[in-house]
Formats: C-alpha cells, structure tokens, sequence
C-alpha cells in the first residue's frame, strides 16, 4: 500500500482535480484506490446529511467503493476556513481524532491512497494545531499541487520549505493551470512559460508528475479523467 498526503500551493490549486486524475490514472493500471477528504467546509444539504463536492468526486474514483463517512467525517456547511466554520458549527475537529480515523482508513491497505488536505500547507484544523500536522502524524510524503498563475513561484518554494521543515518527504509537485496570464500562457509566450516550469523543476528538487492544462470536460468524474491523461504515478514501481 502507497499512501501521498495531497495539499496546494493556495485554496482552488487544483487539489481534488489533481488527486481524482492520480486515482483515476491508477485504476486504469488496475490498482485499487482510495481517496479521502478528511476535513471539508463548503458542503451541501442533502437527504443523506452534508455533502462535499470535492469527497463526491474522490469518491467516485475509489474502488472499491466506501462509505461517504469514510471518505469526509468532518462535514461543515459555510465555505470558509474550515476551522472557523467547525467553530460555528459548535464543533472542534482535533489531530488525535483525525489521525485515528485516518489510520483506520489506512489499514485498508489499498494500492493507492491519497488524503487530501484543505487550502495550503498551514491551514488552521482548530485554534492550536494545523492540518498539517495529520501527514506529520502518519509520516506521509506529501504530494503538492502548484496553481501555475502569476506568484505561484513563491508559493510553491514556501510551501516545499514549510513541508521539508516538517521533517516529511516531497515525492512530486504537479502544475494545474489556473490563469495563464502572461507568466503561463505558452500560446503567447512558450519561452516564458518554460522558463517558468523550469524554475519550478530545479528549485522544488522533487519529480514533476505532470502539468494539468485548462480542460474542456464540465463534470467532476470527467475532469479526473481528463486530468488522468496528463499525469504520472509517484514512484510507480512502488505501485506495481
């Protein structure tokens, strides 16, 4: 079993699109998959409780299939911080419960397992811990996803620091374009455009699994699969 702790350079980096396509890509290898959504805020009402666009969509991509509770077991309906919104929901999520339930999941000993995080690296879980600290408690290589926009070299160096400084392994970054601007579009400038990849490959030190460009598919289960098509395994031969 392979498991990646999956986080992003900023909220809206292109986390679950990047993790669903990974879990996609390995079920066409035939491998079995598990993607989970620990915390998510910004959930729906639903007649089977809260629901996440985003846990829907890692778990459309897990196979064999789980229960939704297995994928998100913290649910909360305001699309902010998620600590802010446990906050008004009266709850108060901690490293100790989270890891145990991931743990769980875990066991289940899948081919490949990805855990998604919510926003960057240093998104608060309550007022005393970050959700950080869950990769950091079950010793997880991280897998970080960089929004390819104007500043994204920035943040993808500090995120990478921050991540190391935690004593954990990055096993790969993957680039999703957000905006291409002037900084990523290689229609318009491609010297820019590789110049500005090639900084991200020599300054990360860690592979490049892929560089998700702007897709035309409209739904959750066809952007991963779409996504699939541009995108590596980290350590494959781990996989096999």
């Amino acid at each position: 079993m392979t498991a990646y702790f999956v986080t992003g350079t900023d909220t809206d980096a292109g986390k679950t699109l990047v993790a669903s396509g990974l879990l996609a890509l390995a079920r066409r290898h035939g491998l079995t998959t598990l993607g989970l959504k620990p915390v998510a805020s910004g959930c729906e009402s639903t007649a089977e409780g809260l629901r996440n666009i985003d846990a829907l969509t890692l778990l459309a991509q897990s196979t064999p299939t789980t229960p939704y509770v297995t994928i998100n077991p913290y649910t909360y309906e305001p699309a902010i911080a998620p600590h802010l919104a446990a906050r008004r929901a009266g709850a108060k999520p901690t490293l100790d419960a989270l890891a145990a339930h991931v743990a769980e999941s875990l066991a289940e000993k899948r081919d490949l397992t990805l855990v998604e995080g919510a926003g960057g690296w240093r998104v608060p879980l309550n007022d005393d811990e970050d959700l950080a600290g869950l990769a950091v408690r079950l010793e997880l290589p991280v897998i970080l996803v960089v929004g390819l926009q104007l500043g994204c070299l920035n943040h993808a160096r500090l995120s990478a620091e921050a991540i190391r400084a935690d004593g954990l392994r990055l096993a790969g970054w993957v680039g999703n374009l957000i905006d291409p601007g002037l900084s990523f579009d290689e229609a318009a400038d491609e010297a820019c455009y590789r110049d500005n990849l090639a900084t991200l490959e020599r300054t990360l030190e860690a592979p490049c699994l892929g560089i998700v460009p702007r897709l035309t598919a409209n739904t959750p289960d066809a952007r991963a699969l779409a996504a699939a098509d541009y995108l590596t395994l980290p350590t494959c031969e781990e996989l096999r």
